[in-house]
């Protein structure tokens, strides 16, 4: 196995203004192509060899659909964008209004990305009511008893006693709420949760666990673990991703110093696990030469991250932090993405969702494809070097 040096990395090319303004105009064509069969439906979570099936709105995925018609709708100002973004906030209504699929705590990717990117984007009043809704089921998933939001699973329940570092990335959900609202309790659950998570998943040496569980008689800390990982001890890619996106969300909502070198030592540890083109495997325990699929997908979160993060920094670190978002970004559009509509109906291959191994618990789907949230992020991260973004989250 075999990493990325650090000369190696600094001498990687970035990407030019004009291939991410080209990379975004495809991307939002082939998002309007999607309409045809995504509109009243909603894509699979992954592909199937290259191309997305529809289904129901249900899953926690299909969120990050309609943010990707929001983001095509900003690039295009197309009406036909904006009209099926708003018929897609009508279904998400109804959906948390007959609480259908919504005891998770992925409320935040499903209702963040379709009703409040709609509502700030166009003042779509179903988009707030929507959002509202959501939550105020997913405080109801908040455990005083070690002060974190349950992931998965019945409520209390001693095996689901436990947080996912992929949460983060739910909390701006709630931070909107107090925003929108002035009720401070919605905000006061997203720092809780917050702190606990980043007391708990990040490891000594800055990897970070999937999953932590806590006693639920005590509220104490017990162990982490992984199910989506390589093992126990590995470092998940998308989880050490999320951990990037997710400490950076955390400080611009709370200004909290401590974050920023938490920041810091999760990115260079996910920057120093990553192979020569930068996109990693799906677990950073794997390298070059290793027999592994990629995850496409956690280099576009990473990236979100970085030049999230960027924004709250001084010169010399933000120009760091973008010039490495601008290195993976120029990865994934010359030798990851979609270029074709014929190659597939998605934006960004080589993704996984679950790879399965003899020491996770995870099932295997998904694997070299593309996903909903890589297509996501990937257009999000062109996005935000296109333009000055106000973002979603």
């Amino acid at each position: 196995m075999k990493w990325i040096g650090k000369e190696a990395l600094e001498r990687k090319e970035e990407i030019s203004t004009a291939d991410v303004l080209e990379a975004l105009d495809f991307a939002s064509e082939q998002v309007s192509a999607g309409l045809r069969d995504f509109t009243r439906v909603f894509p699979m979570a992954y592909s199937e060899n290259g191309f997305y099936r529809g289904m129901e709105n249900v899953d926690w995925t299909t969120g990050f659909w309609t943010g990707e018609i929001w983001l095509s709708y900003e690039h295009t100002q197309s009406p036909g964008l904006r009209e099926a973004g708003e018929m897609q906030i009508d279904s998400f209504l109804d959906r948390i209004r007959k609480e259908r699929d919504v005891e998770t705590h992925d409320l935040g990717f499903l209702y963040t990305l379709s009703c409040v990117a709609g509502y700030k984007l166009t003042g779509n009043e179903n988009g707030r009511k929507g959002a509202l809704l959501a939550a105020d089921k997913l405080i109801t998933r908040f455990h005083e008893k070690g002060n974190f939001i349950q992931a998965w699973g019945r409520l209390g329940a001693p095996g689901h006693y436990r947080l996912i570092i992929d949460c983060l990335l739910n909390l701006p959900l709630l931070y909107w709420a107090s925003l929108e609202t002035g009720n401070e309790s919605y905000a006061e659950v997203a720092r809780k949760h917050t702190k606990t998570t980043l007391d708990h998943v990040v490891r000594p040496d800055h990897s970070t666990w999937h999953t932590f569980f806590f006693d639920p008689d005590t509220g104490k800390a017990d162990h982490g673990a992984t199910c989506q990982g390589y093992r126990d001890g590995s470092a998940w890619a998308r989880g050490q991703a999320w951990g990037i996106y997710g400490t950076a969300i955390g400080y611009r909502y709370t200004e909290e110093e401590s974050y920023i070198s938490v920041f810091k030592e999760v990115t260079d540890y996910f920057l120093r696990h990553l192979p020569s083109d930068l996109v990693p495997f799906w677990d950073l325990e794997f390298g070059d030469g290793d027999l592994q699929p990629k995850d496409s997908s956690s280099a576009s979160i990473a990236a979100c991250g970085m030049l999230e993060m960027a924004k709250y920094l001084g010169e010399k670190e933000r120009d760091y932090y973008i010039g490495m978002a601008k290195k993976i970004l120029k990865s994934l559009a010359d030798g990851y993405r979609v270029k074709a509509p014929g190659e597939s109906n998605g934006l960004v291959l080589h993704s996984t969702y679950c790879n399965s191994s003899p020491f996770n618990t995870c099932r295997h789907r998904g694997v070299d494809e593309c996903n909903l949230w890589g297509d996501y992020f990937y257009m999000e991260a062109l996005t935000r070097l296109a333009k000055n973004w106000n973002p979603y989250w």
